[in-house]
């Protein structure tokens, strides 16, 4: 049971979670007088959250026969 909570597939759901939440969040920051600050930062972590996410998927999805 321990092996679920460290597995690569809970890692995956994770990452999408938390890009999911920062999609949210910089929909709110990005209305009215954004703070061009954190709307960067915001926007470079959910980037960077985006390639960990490709990079587990592909690890964990067997590649495709040519």
């Amino acid at each position: 049971m321990d092996d679920n909570l460290h597995s690569p597939q809970r890692r995956l759901i994770e990452l999408r979670m938390e890009h999911a939440d920062l999609d949210s969040l910089i929909d709110e920051v990005g209305v009215g007088r954004p703070d061009e600050l954190a709307l960067r930062r915001l926007k470079k972590r959910r980037l960077v959250l985006r390639d960990q996410i490709s990079k587990l998927e592909a690890q964990l999805e067997p590649p495709e026969p040519a």
